[in-house]
């Protein structure tokens, strides 16, 4: 299996997604897993990585599922490809966005640009998220636009999953035709509190 994963902050490492499992995670993580490494892989990719993780595979949208589910399979990526975990989650944060863009178009078409999108993510996203799938754990954003047009944005989650926040944004930014240079100044993983994420346009 090979993934074309990119690149994520080397000060990383290989560090393993945390184990978290206070909040159960929604399966619509899941089947977007399933849709992007099926969709660039094929089936039986997704398959070797069920076996792999030595898990069913069966998840429901709406079912909940223990957070180590998602890390099992990203360590499985991550000991088929040699690839660094958080490289991998990165990756499926970007893949997985077409398949959200698809299924909830209301949440991209009133926008233009990365930047009016991001600004919906605490206020309107998010809450329609909770009320798709209930009980959803969403992180929380803070926002801060630069005068050169900088958007930094502040990251909180008990699950620390920041590298998916930036594939995400890197996804978000495609569907705009547009172009991300991403940087992480500050990140849980590192020891700080919260991760701050500066996002640069290029227009």
């Amino acid at each position: 299996m090979s993934l074309p994963i990119g690149t994520t902050d080397p000060s990383l490492g290989r560090a393993r997604l945390p184990d978290v499992d206070r909040v159960p995670m929604k399966g619509i993580v899941f089947n977007l897993l399933e849709d992007a490494v099926a969709r660039q892989y094929g089936e039986n990719t997704w398959d070797d990585l069920l076996e792999a993780a030595g898990l069913d595979g069966a998840y429901t949208s709406l079912g909940s599922y223990p957070d180590r589910q998602l890390t099992d399979l990203v360590e499985a990526a991550s000991a088929a490809t040699g690839m660094a975990p958080q490289s991998i989650i990165r990756w499926f944060g970007r893949e997985a966005m077409p398949a959200l863009a698809a299924a909830y178009p209301g949440f991209f078409l009133p926008h233009a640009d990365i930047g009016s999108f991001l600004d919906t993510l605490n206020d309107i996203i998010h809450p329609e998220v909770r009320k798709l799938y209930p009980g959803a754990d969403v992180p929380t954003f803070g926002f801060a636009t630069a005068g050169d047009g900088t958007i930094t944005m502040r990251y909180g989650s008990p699950r620390r999953l920041c590298a998916f926040a930036e594939g995400l944004i890197e996804g978000a930014a495609i569907q705009f035709g547009q172009v991300v240079a991403i940087d992480q100044p500050r990140c849980m993983l590192r020891g700080d509190e919260l991760c701050t994420i500066e996002i640069r346009v290029d227009h």
